[in-house]
């Protein structure tokens, strides 16, 4: 799909501005509002590992402090500093868990790239199944709090 291929281009771009300087990991994220708006995000590492934010997250939370909630989908690459996009990139746990937080698991698209051309794309659910989603899904959320939300 031409939408998806173009989200994959934004990310491959996002990737560059990445700082990890730890691991040399390099990931970018194009995260695609329902209004058509695309909000990048790389990641940012610390020496402090537990204060480093992810690719995806960085997008989101820039999309969010935006005032934006309605999200289509999110195009993910990564891959060493040197040898480049070599292998698929997959979100992580904490990332997945905020994506459940705005996204409806069933519409909400994960495409993770290696180019243009090379991408798969999965719903949250096949991503994160069993989980307590707070858009869509019935309403099946549960809040750390035990009242459904």
């Amino acid at each position: 799909m031409e939408k998806f291929a173009e989200l994959v281009k934004e990310a491959i771009k996002a990737r560059e501005k990445a700082y990890a300087p730890y691991s040399n990991w390099l990931v970018g994220a194009a995260l695609l509002c329902k209004d058509g708006k695309i909000y990048q995000g790389c990641n940012i590492e610390n020496f402090a590992f537990t204060a480093t934010n992810c690719a995806e997250r960085t997008a989101f939370f820039k999309a969010i402090s935006e005032g934006e909630y309605d999200f289509e989908a999110i195009a993910i690459v990564g891959g060493d500093r040197q040898k480049g996009l070599e292998s698929y990139c997959y979100p992580c746990g904490v990332c997945r868990q905020v994506m459940s937080e705005f996204c409806d698991p069933d519409e909400f698209k994960i495409i993770n790239g290696i180019s243009e051309q090379q991408y798969q794309v999965y719903t949250l659910r096949e991503m994160l199944p069993h989980a307590g989603y707070v858009k869509g899904g019935n309403n099946e959320g549960n809040s750390f709090f035990g009242n459904k939300v």
